[in-house]
């Protein structure tokens, strides 16, 4: 049962910033740890919430996603979602529980064997990935829920679930060339804030734009752009957690050309303005 809050267990905590989470919601917790060394090239982290939703009533989730893919495995569903363009958005309701993991960018081609721009704000039932060259997922599936039913907040069960999820990627090891410098050049973007334009993320990497394109389309679904656009707002929402923030100055700092056009970028992809998210910390 959820007690509220969020118990953080990765050394590595950035999620806030694509979390875009009420502070004032206490219907859920959410446990979190990394992969196993082994499996850093195709995935980041694992995250299991535990919900409890008095009846009636809704907590929506809403989520500025990683350029990452997901697996997803709940008591009612197990997904493989491609990247969210916008806002990623999912209500929870009643009791319930779901194990996620959080890929690395080369791992979606690796699980669909396909251009993951054909993935782009969609997903499918993990039962249809083909087990000859992606994972099981109607085994895994039947796994997870198995050990997680019982008792969702046992820590014991959440750590036999991860162990599961891993034994069904590790066959996808090695990752592949190509798919090292997505997971770099992602990383880049990600750890580098003053990275504003495409042709700087492209001198850095010594590839062209064009080649830079098809790379991000190929492996993410989206192009160089949309990532250095999505990294902006989700450090925009983690700085305006701070009650001391000051709108014109994380503006400049990201890069904009004003307060305007920070405040139409961050409400067109959250639906809230810069003003709006900020009061909820206060």
């Amino acid at each position: 049962m959820a007690t509220g809050g969020e118990a953080r267990t990765s050394a590595r905590d950035d999620i806030e910033r694509a979390h875009l989470v009420d502070p004032h919601d206490r219907t859920w917790s959410i446990a979190r740890s990394d992969v196993s060394p082994d499996l850093a090239d195709l995935a980041r982290r694992f995250w299991i919430p535990v919900w409890d939703v008095p009846e009636g009533e809704l907590a929506p989730q809403r989520v500025l996603q990683y350029p990452v893919c997901l697996v997803v495995i709940s008591d009612s569903y197990a997904r493989f979602y491609g990247v969210v363009s916008g806002l990623s958005q999912t209500v929870l309701s009643g009791r319930g529980w779901a194990v996620g993991l959080m890929l690395q960018p080369a791992a979606g081609h690796l699980l669909t064997r396909a251009p993951v721009r054909r993935m782009t704000d969609r997903f499918v039932d993990l039962a249809t990935l083909d087990p000859r060259h992606s994972l099981d997922g109607e085994a895994l599936t039947a796994v997870v829920r198995e050990l997680m039913t019982p008792d969702p907040t046992s820590e014991g069960a959440q750590a036999r679930a991860r162990v599961a999820v891993e034994a069904a990627l590790r066959p996808l090891l090695p990752v592949d060339d190509e798919g090292l410098l997505v997971n770099a050049v992602v990383e880049d973007v990600e750890t580098s804030p003053e990275l504003l334009r495409v042709d700087e993320l492209c001198a850095r990497f010594d590839i062209g734009e064009r080649t830079l394109q098809r790379l991000l389309h190929k492996r993410i679904g989206l192009g160089p752009k949309w990532l250095i656009r999505r990294r902006r707002l989700q450090e925009a929402a983690d700085r305006l957690r701070d009650t001391d923030a000051e709108l014109a100055g994380i503006a400049a700092d990201l890069g904009y050309a004003d307060q305007a056009h920070f405040t139409r970028d961050f409400r067109r992809a959250t639906g809230l303005t810069p003003g709006e998210f900020a009061a909820r910390f206060r």
